[in-house]
């Protein structure tokens, strides 16, 4: 298990970094100096209790909210004062845990709106490419229908495919296994494998669902109290006494 102060040293290799993140609220600091690194084609978790911290510094590094002091580098470019949108371009991709498809268009039409901002694909390359990602995520025999009547699972994969629209480096998922069944969970943990190990993208994930998470990911930040306070493997957080005392508790199992 790595001390969290180490992270600075990783982060000139980091394809996304956050260093020193504050933010308080009426007079309370949510987040104290929160340092999160992000290497290439590596799945990070972002872990923690309620009110430890670890959404307010999740949505701080997506451009969500402002940071009262740290800053947040991403491929080498500090983005911490552009909004979420020029985060976007730059291909910071975030997955909002409420549900952000279009629901009152077509399956395919929700991929189209997506890709026609993408100015430098014309029509036949961006039908192909909703084509292509209808055919990868299996829900090519629903493109026609809305995705109002899409199963919690299908809804899953069609924001995720609506997300490679844009063509990110760095994917955030926030909150990717709730309110879906566990066939749907176990899809989706292959999907986020995928987009590692096919896509090369590097993934940020906070949920709260801990054991889902920890099965995937390359490496994890356990937030106590608005501060970073174990960094390192999944398995290592796994058994660490202090993880066990302040988040999994004695009896948690893998």
């Amino acid at each position: 298990m790595h001390d969290p102060g180490s992270t600075c040293q990783n982060a000139s290799n980091a394809v996304l970094a956050a260093k020193g993140l504050r933010k308080t609220y009426n007079g309370r600091a949510v987040v104290d100096g929160v340092t999160i690194t992000v290497k290439d084609r590596e799945i990070v978790g972002l872990l923690g209790p309620n009110g430890a911290g670890k959404t307010t510094s999740f949505y701080m590094i997506a451009g969500l909210v402002p940071a009262d002091d740290g800053s947040v580098s991403f491929q080498g470019h500090d983005i911490s004062d552009l909004p979420m949108h020029r985060r976007a371009r730059l291909g910071l991709g975030y997955l909002p845990q409420e549900e952000s498809v279009f629901r009152k268009l077509s399956v395919l039409d929700n991929l189209l709106a997506i890709l026609e901002t993408r100015p430098n694909l014309n029509r036949s390359q961006r039908l192909e490419r909703a084509h292509d990602l209808l055919e990868r995520f299996g829900i090519s025999r629903v493109a026609k229908s809305l995705a109002i009547t899409l199963s919690g699972g299908e809804k899953r994969r069609l924001a995720i495919a609506r997300s490679l629209c844009s063509d990110p480096r760095l994917l955030m998922l926030d909150e990717p296994f709730a309110g879906i069944d566990p066939i749907a969970v176990e899809d989706i943990q292959r999907i986020v494998r995928e987009l590692r190990d096919r896509d090369g993208l590097a993934i940020l994930i906070t949920d709260h669902s801990v054991r889902e998470t920890l099965s995937i990911t390359d490496r994890a930040f356990l937030i106590h109290d608005g501060r970073v306070i174990l960094e390192g493997a999944s398995d290592e957080l796994v058994n660490d006494p202090i993880a066990r005392k302040h988040y999994l508790g004695d009896d948690f199992r893998m």
